[in-house]
C-alpha cells in the first residue's frame, strides 16, 4: 500500500475523531453536516476521489459522511459509490462539483432520474462516463423514466446493466447522445437492439450479456453494421434455461455470428462466454479472420479446453497478445476472475477450478489473492462462491507461503473469511475452511484484524460442531486471541455459559481418556486467558464445575515430570491464580483438599508450577486468619512460612514465564502485613520487569505501582529481602525515566 492509501484508510477508520457534526448552513443538507475539525483541511481532486471511494468500499458512506465533501474543501472528479445507503438528499452535494466520471451502482432507493437531478450544470454538460448498474429507472408509479439521460450530451460511456432499461430508452440514447461510444445494456429488458443502427458510425464498445432478443429482430445484422466496433460482449449464463423466458425470444446466436465473414473486422475484444453450442473450428476460423483480436471470452464453455488455447500450443505462441478467459488454465482463470466479478456463476466456476490448481502452492501468489477477495466481497451471501473462495484462500496462504505475503493483504483475507463465517454459521465445511485459514501463527500473531469478532465467531463454531480437528483449531485460535483482546472483550466471551461448557467439556474428554494432547493444552490456555482479570468469567468457571474438574486433572498429572505434564499444571494453576485474585470468589477455593494439593505443588521441581501455586496461596492467605478458621488441619502461619522459604529459594528463570495485563492484583498484596505475601508480590513484579522492561516498567509507572512499592519500602517492619527486591525495581524505574526520548516513546507505544 502507498503511504497515501494508508492515510486515507486511517481517515476513514477514524471519522469521528477527525470530524465533527455541525448545523447545516443551507437546505441542501439535512439539519446537520459533517466537517473536518481542522479548518485548514483541503483535499485535491485525486485525494477527494480516493477518500469517497474508500468510504464506500468500507461501508461507511451515507448521507452524513457525504456531507463531508463540501466543494470548498474537496474537489470530486471521478465519483465511485457502490451499495451505499445514500439518498437524494445526500447526493445533492455533487451539485457543487465538476464530475467527469460518475459510478453509482447498487442503490435501489434512488432512481437514476433522481441521481441525474443531483448533478450541477457543469457536470450535466461535461459528464463523460455514467455507470448506474443495478440501480432503478422506475418512479413511484413503476414507470421506467429514462428521459433524464438526454441531458448528458457529452456522454461517451454509459452502463445501464441490470436495470429496467428498455427498447424505448435505447431509442432515446441512440438519438440524443451524439458522443456515445461505449454502451453496456447487459441483463436489461431490451429485446430489440435495432435502434443502435443510429449509432453505427460511432459505437465502439457494446456489452449485451444475458439479453433475451426477439427472434425476428436480426441482432446479428445490427451488430454487423456497427463498423467501428472494437469490443463486443454477447456472453450468457451457462444454460439456456437461465436465459430464455419466452418462446418469442432467444439469446444471441453466436455460431451464426462467428460464421459471417464480414462481421466487425476491427474487433479487438470478443466475449462469447456461456455459448455451449459453438464448434472449436468455427472459433478458429473467426480468429484467423480477426488478427487484431487480443481478448476472447470463453468462460463456461468447453472451447477453452481446445488444444489451440493451451499454453504450449504453437498456435497460441503465434498470438502472444491474445488473452482468453475460461477455467482450464491458470491464465484463463485469472482473466475470468478479473473480468466477470458481478457474475456469480462465472465466479463460482473459476474459483472451483482455481482451488484445484492452487493445491500445493509453493510460492506466494498475491496477484491471485487480489482477485479472489473481490469475488468474496461481491457475493457475500452466495454459499457456492464463499465455499470455493475460502478453500482457495487456505491454499494460497497456508504454511511457508503465508509468511511471504504482505500483512495488509492477509488482513483483508481474514476480514472476508470472518464475513463468510457470519453469513453461513451452520455450514460445517465452510467453517472448517475458515478455521484452516485463520489458524496460522503468522496471521494470529502479526496480522491486524478484529480479534474480538474472530474470537466470537470461532467460539460459536466450536459450540456448533462436534469435530475433533475443528475443536483443535478453534481452541488454538482462541488461546492466542484471548491474550490479545481487552479484558472487557474477554469478559463478554467468558461470561457466556455455553462457551464455558464447551471448553470444560473438551477438558473433561481428555481427562476421561487420560490424554494430555495439544487440544487440551490449547483449551487450558484459552481458559486461562479468558479468566484473566475477568471476575464474571471466573464465576462462570466455578459455577460450571471447573474447579472440581481441574482438581482431578492436577491429581492425574501429579508426580509426572514430562514437559507436557508441566505445561498442563502451569496452565491450570495460572487459571486458578486468576480466581484467587478475585476477593469475592476466594471463599470457594477454601477447601482442604484443594489447599493441600496446591501446598504440595508449591514444592514442585519446576519454578513455573511452584510460582503459580505460591501465588494462589499468597492471595488466599491475604484474607487473614478469619478466613482460615473453617479449614481444619491447616494452619495459615505454617503455610506462610513454607511460602517464604520457597520464594526465597527461587532463582530468576532465563525466560519470561508469565504475562500480565495489569499490576492491580498485586497492590493489595503489597499492603499486606505478612512478609511472605509481600515477598511473592515483589518477586513477581521484579521478574516481569526484568524480562520485559519496555512493557512492564511503563505499565507499573502508569498504574502508580511505584507509589505502592515506595510505601512498602518506608515500612519499619519491611523484611530486608523484600527491601532489596523493591530497591531493584525502583532502580529499573529510574533507569527507564533516564532513557532517551525515542526509547521512552517506544516503551509507551
Amino acid at each position: 500500500m502507498s503511504l497515501q492509501s494508508c492515510c486515507v484508510d486511517f481517515i476513514c477508520d477514524n471519522l469521528t475523531a477527525l470530524c465533527e457534526v455541525q448545523p447545516a448552513a443551507h437546505s441542501d443538507f439535512k439539519q446537520t453536516k459533517m466537517v473536518f475539525k481542522d479548518p485548514e483541511t483541503c483535499f485535491h481532486a485525486n485525494l477527494s476521489d480516493q477518500l469517497l471511494s474508500t468510504l464506500s468500499e468500507k461501508g461507511k458512506l451515507n448521507d452524513e459522511s457525504l456531507s463531508l465533501f463540501d466543494p470548498s474543501v474537496t474537489a470530486l472528479r471521478h465519483v465511485n459509490i457502490h451499495n451505499a445507503p445514500v439518498t437524494s438528499r445526500g447526493l445533492r452535494i455533487l451539485k457543487g462539483h465538476r464530475v467527469s466520471q460518475l459510478e453509482i451502482t447498487g442503490i435501489k432507493e434512488v432512481t437514476v432520474n433522481d441521481i441525474i437531478g443531483c448533478l450541477g450544470e457543469w457536470t450535466l454538460s461535461n459528464l463523460r462516463l455514467l455507470n448506474v448498474s443495478r440501480n432503478t429507472f422506475l418512479n413511484n408509479s413503476k414507470f421506467c423514466v429514462v428521459v433524464s439521460l438526454s441531458k448528458l450530451r457529452n456522454l461517451h460511456t454509459l452502463n445501464v446493466s441490470s436495470t429496467e432499461f428498455n427498447r424505448h430508452g435505447l431509442e432515446i440514447i441512440a438519438e440524443d447522445l451524439p458522443c456515445l461510444e461505449v454502451l453496456d445494456i447487459s441483463s436489461t429488458e431490451i429485446n430489440d437492439i435495432s435502434p443502435l443502427k443510429k449509432c453505427k458510425n460511432r459505437l465502439k464498445s457494446l456489452s449485451m450479456y444475458n439479453l433475451q432478443l426477439h427472434r425476428n429482430s436480426d441482432p446479428i445484422g445490427v451488430v454487423s453494421e456497427l463498423i467501428h466496433l472494437v469490443h463486443l460482449d454477447v456472453s450468457n449464463e451457462a444454460t439456456r434455461e437461465s436465459i430464455i423466458t419466452s418462446v418469442a425470444t432467444e439469446r444471441f446466436q453466436v455460431p451464426e455470428y462467428l460464421s459471417r465473414c464480414d462481421a466487425n473486422p476491427n474487433l479487438v475484444s470478443l466475449d462469447i462466454s456461456g455459448s455451449a453450442d459453438v464448434a472449436p473450428c468455427v472459433v478458429e476460423s473467426f480468429l484467423d479472420r480477426h488478427k487484431k483480436l487480443n481478448f476472447l471470452g470463453l468462460a463456461l464453455t468447453s472451447i477453452s479446453e481446445y488444444e489451440m488455447f493451451q499454453p504450449e500450443s504453437s498456435w497460441l505462441r503465434n498470438r502472444p497478445d491474445l488473452k482468453i478467459s475460461g477455467e482450464y488454465t491458470e491464465s484463463q482463470i485469472i482473466e475470468s476472475l478479473r473480468r466477470y466479478l458481478p457474475r456469480s456463476a462465472y465466479m463460482q466456476k473459476a474459483l472451483f477450478k482455481l482451488f484445484n490448481l492452487s493445491q500445493g502452492t509453493e510460492e506466494p501468489r498475491e496477484d491471485i489473492i487480489k482477485l479472489v477477495l473481490p469475488a468474496m466481497k461481491s457475493h457475500p451471501k452466495l454459499l457456492s462462491v464463499q465455499m470455493a473462495a475460502t478453500a482457495c484462500l487456505y491454499n494460497l496462504t497456508r504454511g511457508d507461503v503465508g509468511i511471504k505475503i504482505h500483512s495488509v493483504l492477509l488482513s483483508k483475507c481474514v476480514d472476508l473469511t470472518l464475513t463468510a463465517m457470519e453469513n453461513f454459521p451452520n455450514h460445517q465445511q465452510l467453517q472448517k475452511n475458515a478455521l484452516l485459514t485463520i489458524c496460522s501463527d503468522r496471521i494470529l500473531q502479526e496480522v491486524n484484524f478484529d480479534r474480538f469478532r474472530c474470537s466470537r465467531l470461532v467460539m460459536e463454531c466450536m459450540c456448533q460442531f462436534d469435530d475433533a480437528s475443528m475443536n483443535r483449531m478453534s481452541v488454538a485460535i482462541c488461546s492466542i486471541l484471548a491474550a490479545k483482546i481487552s479484558t472487557e472483550q474477554t469478559t463478554i466471551l467468558g461470561a457466556k455459559a455455553r462457551y464455558m461448557k464447551k471448553l470444560l467439556m473438551l477438558v473433561e474428554e481428555r481427562l476421561v481418556i487420560r490424554e494430555l494432547d495439544i487440544t487440551l493444552r490449547f483449551t487450558l490456555s484459552a481458559l486461562w486467558n479468558l479468566t484473566d482479570e475477568a471476575p464474571s468469567t471466573c464465576n462462570v468457571f466455578l459455577t460450571e464445575g471447573g474447579l472440581e474438574l481441574f482438581i482431578k486433572l492436577l491429581q492425574l498429572t501429579d508426580g509426572e515430570e514430562t514437559e507436557s505434564h508441566v505445561q498442563v499444571e502451569t496452565k491450570i494453576l495460572g487459571l486458578l491464580n486468576n480466581i484467587a485474585e478475585v476477593k469475592a470468589l476466594r471463599h470457594k477455593l477454601m477447601r482442604e483438599d484443594f489447599i493441600m494439593l496446591i501446598k504440595h505443588m508449591l514444592h514442585g521441581e519446576h519454578i513455573d508450577v511452584s510460582y503459580f501455586a505460591a501465588g494462589i496461596l499468597a492471595h488466599l492467605c491475604s484474607d487473614g486468619d478469619e478466613a482460615w478458621r473453617s479449614i481444619a488441619g491447616l494452619d495459615r502461619y505454617d503455610i506462610l512460612e513454607e511460602l517464604k522459604t520457597v520464594v526465597s529459594s527461587w532463582d530468576q528463570p532465563k525466560a519470561e514465564m508469565v504475562a500480565y495485563r495489569s499490576f492491580s492484583p498485586f497492590f493489595p498484596l503489597l499492603q499486606s502485613e505478612d512478609t511472605p505475601i509481600q515477598l511473592w508480590a515483589v518477586w513477581a513484579i521484579h521478574h516481569v520487569c526484568s524480562k520485559n522492561g519496555k512493557r512492564y516498567l511503563t505499565l507499573l509507572s502508569n498504574e502508580g505501582g511505584h507509589e505502592h512499592i515506595q510505601k512498602l519500602m518506608t515500612s519499619i517492619t519491611v523484611d530486608p529481602k523484600v527491601m532489596t527486591i523493591c530497591q531493584e525495581i525502583m532502580d529499573k524505574l529510574e533507569e527507564c525515566k533516564g532513557k532517551p526520548l525515542r526509547y521512552c516513546q517506544e516503551m509507551e507505544f
